[in-house]
């Protein structure tokens, strides 16, 4: 007898979804990609991928995205960053956007997030989409067919690209809406095919639960040495700032390239498969990632390809420079096959200066390592989020404010906590510009960068000599074997070093001014390491 991939107990009818004229539960990528043909929602390309545009919507609408304010949560969100709703709006978005699938077709996917089954969180996807229940296949992990029989959805997510919201009805800022009910455990998502919205869900339910369970939640990737799942490391930043690149080294072995978890029994990755940008992406500087865009099954989204040879362009932008590609981890060959990791050794804060004044390396003390945490550095990049066209400086806490419901300082804290307890090393690395700022310099060479990160998970950059850096107060190396010594002092690299020093006093003032927010809430140490 075949075990069924639904818990018959667990239909869309007995969560009060009714008049659904065809409910597909689980289905496995095959006939995802059918019914997506058959549908009209694609292109099947090379290789058997699945090519699709996501039409207005080629990235987040950061300002569309709510939480309902409800007495249960309504002393724990971070409202400053968490735009409210109410739940009478809530309830009537709800109401309508279920009206609005009577007689229709969904794909149900019912799905983990997390990799460790003592904190992973079931969530049951609902869409009107074929592609997008291939793409959150992907992103999250598939449970077991036995697993899937006994399923029991603890969050649902209903994304409805077809429905627009009414404002002035819906309590919302526009046709588009991202809204989370953390009280009734539903995510409804309307008016945008975008994919990213239904895995970043996810993430912020996730930065939402596991704090009050003593886990810190990260918007980073993983990975471990060969042979050593003990020797982990994670890399914090923001879409753009290399964490998928930097994380998928052939001679590591990758846990995730996104979101985890780290315990005390150290870090899990919450996704099941990667997300990867392919905006001029190079089958020699990258094969594995490159491969998958012909692999059969991946999503391929928003890429301009030729109508008849379906060859892709990885450098066309005329859609979005937010091009991307989403595949299981199994299509990397160095994946981990559990997406477990130990306690990370090595701490990697990433972030892309598009002024050109932060050196490509750098070591942190734990109160310096807050500090850069809270303070969340970077540049947005093209497409990333809708209207962004060009690198543009700004602080985004804890690498990845966006998902972020619960204040800050809660997030910095335990971060300051786990690398107090296991004693991790702290490193920020710049995958910006050099040599100038954004339109003057280059950008850091990703050579280099591999050099400088393989010194630090190795051991050996422990052993450099090192200076101080006069803007920021953190150590720096002097010299490391294959990396040029000017390109280590970012001031040098500069034609007029007056210039640089102007810059740079530009960007530590930008610093204070942001950190000043925080300074209520930490600690002396910090509070000091924000002085430099």
């Amino acid at each position: 007898m075949t075990t069924p991939r639904v818990n018959p107990n667990k239909r869309l009818e007995d969560q009060g979804i009714i008049g659904v004229s065809n409910v597909h539960y689980n289905l496995l990528e095959p006939a995802l990609i059918e019914a997506a043909l058959k549908r009209g929602e694609g292109t099947l390309g090379l290789g058997g991928a699945f090519l699709v545009a996501t039409g207005t919507h080629t990235g987040r609408p950061p300002k569309d995205k709510f939480v309902v304010r409800t007495p249960e949560v309504e002393d724990k969100i971070w409202w400053d960053n968490n735009a409210p709703m109410t739940e009478a709006a809530f309830d009537q978005l709800h109401s309508d956007m279920l009206a609005h699938l009577q007689g229709g077709e969904v794909f149900v996917q019912d799905l983990f997030g997390g990799a460790d089954p003592e904190h992973r969180l079931d969530v049951r996807v609902v869409t009107e989409l074929a592609w997008h229940g291939l793409f959150i296949r992907h992103m999250l992990r598939r449970p077991e067919a036995e697993e899937l029989a006994q399923f029991e959805p603890e969050f649902t997510i209903i994304n409805c690209p077809s429905f627009k919201a009414d404002p002035a009805r819906h309590g919302c800022r526009s046709e588009t809406v991202i809204a989370l009910n953390l009280t009734r455990k539903i995510i409804l998502i309307a008016n945008t095919a975008y994919a990213g919205e239904n895995k970043k869900s996810v993430f912020t339910l996730l930065n939402y639960l596991l704090p009050e369970k003593g886990i810190m939640p990260m918007h980073c990737s993983a990975n471990h040495a060969l042979n050593d799942p003990e020797d982990a490391a994670v890399f914090f930043g923001l879409s753009g700032t290399g964490k998928t690149t930097l994380s998928a080294d052939p001679s590591r072995v990758l846990i995730g390239d996104d979101e985890h978890g780290w315990s005390d029994r150290g870090i899990f990755n919450f996704e099941g498969g990667c997300y990867a940008k392919t905006i001029n992406l190079d089958a020699e500087a990258e094969p594995e990632i490159f491969a998958t865009t012909h692999r059969f099954g991946s999503v391929v989204e928003n890429m301009v390809f030729d109508p008849d040879t379906l060859e892709l362009d990885f450098t066309d932008s005329s859609l979005t420079a937010n091009t991307r590609v989403a595949y299981p981890l199994d299509a990397i060959s160095n994946a981990s096959a559990t997406s477990l990791g130990g306690v990370p050794k090595n701490i990697i804060m990433l972030t892309c200066d598009a002024f050109g004044v932060l050196p490509p390396i750098a070591r942190l003390t734990p109160a310096q390592a807050m500090y850069h945490f809270l303070s969340g550095f970077t540049s947005k990049v093209a497409g990333t989020e809708q209207g962004v066209t060009e690198p543009q400086p700004t602080f985004s806490t804890c690498f990845g404010a966006p998902f972020m419901p619960r204040r800050p300082e809660i997030y910095g804290k335990l971060l300051q906590a786990k690398i107090a307890e296991f004693g991790a090393e702290c490193w920020l690395v710049n995958t910006g510009w050099t040599g100038g700022a954004y339109g003057t310099g280059s950008r850091m060479p990703i050579k280099a960068t591999r050099a400088l990160l393989s010194a630090a998970l190795e051991g050996t950059l422990k052993n450099a000599t090192f200076r101080r850096d006069p803007n920021f107060g953190f150590e720096v190396p002097v010299s490391v074997p294959g990396v040029p010594e000017v390109l280590l002092d970012p001031r040098r690299t500069w034609c007029d070093p007056a210039a640089y020093d102007a810059q740079a006093a530009k960007l530590v003032s930008m610093f204070a001014e942001n950190f000043a927010q925080y300074a209520p809430f930490i600690d002396d140490e910090v509070k000091q390491a924000a002085i430099g």
